[in-house]
Formats: structure tokens, sequence, C-alpha cells
């Protein structure tokens, strides 16, 4: 599960997806995330379905990735599914004792199944195509009219940096404390979950302990280089705006007027 972790990785590819701005990414995402919880029907999902996979040719990202991505929440997705098959009121199809599945709960479990995963599909192409650096420094500049009310913009997106950097790191190294583990004749794979827990806790440890060691060598370097936040620092690769920004913003604002529309008029 842990090489399945797809957050803070980066796909390096060519792409106009890529060379978009990141505030124009962020932007994109959270309103096409705004626009899968205006759907009521299975209808609406064919309109966000037909943009996604628009977007993801674009952004040359393959799809067995953003499958990959899905693993790690595959039973929340499964869980989440089967509560609603046998907690929904309406037509009942089968029932034993105090479960019954209905017409309208399976109905409701595939929504709402359909609607996660496209959420994290969506969530998944802006972190491949963004390095983490980017995405930080456009959630600072996003954000930055807060520092009016004096809010720690600077500090959040430097911890949201780190955090994005150092996820894919971990992970890494929990599977290769993993393998060692394996290689020394742990069974980590046999066994009902309460021994797959038990066997976690010589992985959790070593893991907990490198990544205090990773913070404290960090803290270092960072002393050593002076840092004292955002104040007075500037940009080696200031963010600027272009001309495929543009059209993205008109893209977007297209995609949401046609929503509501849809959502107004066909009760989608």
């Amino acid at each position: 599960m842990l090489k399945n972790v797809t957050i803070g990785q980066y796909y390096p590819v060519d792409s106009i997806i890529h060379r978009l701005d990141p505030r124009t990414k962020i932007v994109g995402t959270l309103l096409y995330i705004v626009s899968l919880f205006l759907f009521r029907t299975f209808s609406g999902f064919i309109v966000v379905g037909t943009v996604f996979a628009g977007i993801l040719i674009l952004s040359k990202v393959p799809f067995r990735y953003l499958l990959r991505g899905l693993k790690p929440i595959l039973f929340i997705l499964v869980f989440t599914m089967i509560c609603n098959f046998f907690l929904a009121d309406g037509e009942v199809l089968w029932q034993w004792k105090f479960l019954k599945l209905t017409k309208e709960g399976i109905q409701r479990g595939f929504f709402m199944g359909i609607r996660l995963a496209l959420l994290v599909f969506g969530t998944s192409i802006m972190t491949y195509t963004t390095t983490p650096n980017s995405l930080t420094d456009g959630l600072e500049r996003l954000m930055s009219p807060l520092r009016v009310i004096h809010f720690p913009v600077h500090e959040l997106a430097m911890m949201m940096s780190i955090a994005l950097r150092f996820i894919p790191i971990l992970a890494e190294e929990a599977q290769r404390i993993s393998k060692a583990q394996m290689a020394r004749g742990a069974d980590m794979e046999s066994g009902g979950l309460i021994r797959r827990a038990k066997a976690m806790v010589p992985i959790l440890i070593p893991l907990l302990i490198s990544s205090f060691r990773r913070a404290f060598d960090l803290a270092t370097a960072m002393e050593a280089r002076c840092y004292h936040g955002g104040k007075g620092r500037t940009k080696m690769k200031p963010l600027r705006y272009g001309l495929r920004d543009l059209f993205g913003y008109l893209f977007l604002a297209c995609y949401m007027t046609t929503i509501i529309l849809l959502r107004m008029f066909r009760n989608i």
C-alpha cells in the first residue's frame, strides 16, 4: 500500500497542463471539487467525466497512475458504498433481519463511489502535474491577501511544502524497512487484521525514529542558512500568468456556467 501513495509525487512530462501556472490548477481543482457536489443524478457525471478525460489526455499522465492512487482508499470506498446499499430507505430488494438492500440504496452507493473516485482522480492530476515547490508557491500567492489580518501565510506554505516533499520519501523508506524486516523472517502478509497490525510495529518504530531524525537535520540546515521566515525573501522563479492561463480561466468559467445552468434547467 505504501508504494501506492500518490500525494506529493510528480510525473515529469511536457504538457499543456504541466505548463499552467500552479494558481490556475489550484483554482481549477477547487472548482472541479465543487462541481462534483452540485450533481444529484448520474447524468451529471457524464459531463464531469468528459471534461476530466480531456484534461487527462492533455496532461499526458497515464490512467494507471490514477488507478494506483485509489488503492490506499479502496477500503473507504467499498465501505461507503456498502453503507449506502443497506442504510438507505426505498424499494426493498432483499432483507435479512435488520439488514435490507434497497434499489435506492444501490443507486446511492454507486453514486457516492463514482463521486469519491472522481474526487481522488482530480486531486491526483493536480499533484502529478505540479511540483511540490510550485504548488506551495501558488498557495502562498493565493493566500497572500490574508497577510492583512496577520495570518502566517508563508509559514503555512513552508509547512505544506515540507510535508509534500517528505510524504513520498517516507513512503519509500517505509517500503525499504518492510523489505528489510521480511528478509529477517518477519511475516507481514498472513494472519488476521490484529496480527497484521502487530506486524506493522517493527516498521512504524524505525520509521518514526527516522522521521524525527530527518526533521532535526532539516531544522539544523535551515538555521545554518539563517532562515528567518518569509519577510524580505524573494523567489528564484516568480510566478507569472501567461496566455494559456487566461484560456484556462475562461474554460473554468464556461465549465462552471454550464454546470450551474444544467443544474437549474435540467435538474442533473
